[in-house]
C-alpha cells in the first residue's frame, strides 16, 4: 500500500482499468469468477449463448427473461473504490476511468471521464426510431420491452457476443491509456477482448495490478496487489501535492 500511495502521489495522469472485480462490493457477482454466473447454464444454455447478438434476434424474449434476472441490479452503489476514483478526478489526479462493466456504478459515483466500452445497463433505445429509455424501461416491462413512441423493440445498449464495441469509446479509452503515465488494472482478468488488448497502448512509467488472481499484466507490472479492489483502493490518500 505504501509503493501505491507514492505512485499516485507522483504521477499526474492516472487511467483506471477496471473488471467486474471493481463492482463486487457493491453485489454484483464476478461473472467469471469461481461460482460465477459463467459457470451456470440457463435452461440448457450458458450466458455466453444467451448474450450473444443472434440469441437476442431469434429468442428476443427469453433473452429479456435472462437479462433481467442476471444482468440488471438496481440495489447495487457505488462502493470504496468508486467514490476514491471520484475523489481521484476531483482532485486533477484521474484523467480516465475505462471500464469493462456495464453496471453505470462509476457515473452513479460521480465520475465524468467514464469509457464503458461494454456499454451500460442504464441506456436502452428503441431499434426502430431510436427514442432513448432508463433501465427503468427494461425493469418494468413484461416479455419483450417496447417503444412508448413507436412500438419498436427497446434494446439495452451494452455490447453483446457478436457485435463490436463503439469504436469512438474505444478510441477515447486507448487514447487516455496511450497518455498517462500510470495505469491501475483492477479486477479483471484480461481475458476479454478487445479490452485486453488496450494494455498494449500503455508505455508510461508505473502499471498497477490489483486483481485477486493472476493475469497476464503482471509480469510487466511495477507492483501488483492480490485482494479486494474496493478495500485497496479505499486505503488510498487522495493528495494534490507529491
Amino acid at each position: 500500500m505504501e509503493t501505491l500511495q507514492q505512485i499516485i502521489d507522483r504521477a499526474k495522469r492516472i487511467v483506471f482499468f477496471g473488471g467486474a472485480g471493481v463492482s463486487t462490493a457493491s453485489g454484483i457477482p464476478d461473472f467469471r469468477g469461481a461460482g460465477g454466473l459463467y459457470g451456470e447454464e440457463w435452461a440448457g444454455l450458458t450466458p455466453e449463448m444467451i448474450l450473444s447478438q443472434s440469441f437476442f434476434y431469434l429468442h428476443p424474449d427469453r433473452f429479456f427473461e435472462f437479462y433481467r434476472a442476471k444482468m440488471i441490479y438496481p440495489e447495487a452503489r457505488p462502493n470504496a473504490a468508486h467514490r476514491k476514483l471520484f475523489e481521484l478526478e476531483k482532485a486533477g489526479k484521474l484523467r480516465g476511468v475505462v471500464t469493462q462493466n456495464i453496471d453505470g456504478l462509476h457515473r452513479d459515483a460521480g465520475s465524468r471521464l467514464v469509457y464503458e466500452i461494454h456499454g451500460s445497463v442504464r441506456e436502452n433505445y428503441c431499434m426502430d426510431c431510436n427514442a432513448f429509455y432508463g433501465v427503468e424501461k427494461i425493469l418494468n416491462s413484461a416479455g419483450i420491452p417496447r417503444c412508448d413512441r413507436c412500438g419498436g423493440v427497446v434494446k439495452p445498449w451494452v455490447v453483446l457476443y457478436g457485435e463490436a464495441p463503439d469504436k469512438y469509446t474505444c478510441m477515447g479509452a486507448c487514447r487516455e491509456i496511450s497518455n498517462c503515465d500510470a495505469l491501475i488494472v483492477a479486477g479483471t482478468s484480461l481475458s476479454v477482448e478487445p479490452a485486453a488488448s488496450f494494455l498494449e497502448y500503455f508505455h508510461g512509467r508505473r502499471l498497477v495490478v490489483i486483481n485477486a488472481e493472476a493475469t497476464p499484466a503482471d509480469a510487466r507490472a511495477d507492483l501488483v496487489l492480490r485482494g479486494d479492489v474496493a478495500e485497496i483502493m479505499g486505503e488510498i490518500e487522495v493528495r494534490t501535492e507529491a
